[in-house]
């Protein structure tokens, strides 16, 4: 089983609206709204792939409600500790004539320690009968930023391979607690390693110094693929891989997919090449349909051969 955890859950809505501008008055030409927030995405992704994934987190008010039962109609297993306050919602606006999008969250609710500690009880359950735990995605207001490196080292005890995709303070200190896989995107990796990257070395030395902060692999995602330190064979192994680019319908969520199809790789055993072939395609594939985590095995399975992996120089990292 797989486990996503989403902390700010959300309902998430996206418009389709052609020559966006700001303060003009537009009309939608297409909408989708649905059950949102990092984690959600990942799961909704997994699902399509046919993982066993069950989606928890926290989730409060009305909107709560809504997020709940639109991942109960999609049919994906979730289990959410309810709370008092209202959970966000979030709004994206893709023009489709430019291929701009914008999006709007909202913080998200404050969660009182009691709420807290019931989430800490219910993840730990799960994890009993879990193999990948997922932690996606911003803390809500108030918690504390050690959160999620706390629960790395209660999965890590339990034996659940742990994979985290953040930002900001919760990412950097998390990345100190050992995750077996952190999954920023370009300006996240920025954050974690604190400097920003100009060229090609830059991003291939800071996928290198996000394992030297703790991270056992490091995967950085970029509009043609990612790239990669994966451990395999005793020995850290630097990776690109890239796809030519699709005409996209919509990007939203694109990062998601990728990591929900590196998980269901590594879930199912494939080697480290392959499963970054899969997430490229998984992440490629996503951008074909509007609305966040959503994607079509069938066509991931032939973009997936497309995909060009290349194992590189590996800069200078610590001893294994």
């Amino acid at each position: 089983m797989i486990i996503t955890v989403t902390l700010n859950a959300a309902i998430d809505k996206t418009l389709a609206v052609p020559n966006f501008r700001l303060g003009r008055r537009h009309r939608a030409v297409e909408q989708t709204t649905m059950a949102g927030g990092k984690g959600v995405n990942v799961a909704r992704a997994l699902r399509a792939l046919g993982q066993p994934v069950i989606a928890t987190g926290i989730a409060g008010g009305p909107t709560g409600t809504r997020i709940v039962e639109h991942l109960t109609e999609e049919g994906i297993l979730n289990d959410f500790v309810r709370i008092r306050e209202e959970s966000r919602t979030s709004i994206a606006v893709v023009d489709p004539t430019s291929g701009e999008q914008t999006e709007i969250n909202e913080h998200g609710p404050h969660v009182s320690e009691l709420e807290l500690e019931l989430f800490v009880d219910k993840l730990l359950y799960l994890a009993k009968g879990a193999a990948v735990c997922v932690f996606a995605g911003s803390l809500p207001r108030g918690v504390d930023v050690g959160l999620y490196g706390r629960l790395i080292e209660e999965m890590k005890r339990l034996g659940v391979l742990t994979v985290l995709d953040s930002e900001g303070e919760p990412l950097r200190t998390a990345t100190r607690k050992g995750p077996d896989v952190v999954s920023p995107n370009e300006l996240e990796a920025e954050g974690l390693v604190g400097h920003e990257f100009s060229d090609d070395d830059d991003r291939r030395i800071g996928v290198g110094e996000m394992v030297e902060l703790g991270a056992r692999e490091s995967i950085m995602t970029l509009p043609e693929g990612c790239l990669a330190m994966l451990h395999e064979a005793g020995e850290r192994r630097l990776y690109g891989a890239t796809l030519d680019p699709l005409e996209p319908v919509s990007s939203v969520g694109s990062g998601d997919a990728f990591l929900a199809g590196f998980v269901a790789a590594r879930y199912g055993g494939r080697d480290p090449e392959d499963c970054l072939r899969f997430a490229v395609a998984c992440g490629a594939e996503s951008t074909q349909h509007f609305g966040a985590g959503v994607l079509e095995q069938r066509e991931v399975e032939r973009l997936a051969p497309e995909v060009r992996v290349e194992q590189l120089e590996a800069p200078p990292v610590g001893v294994p």
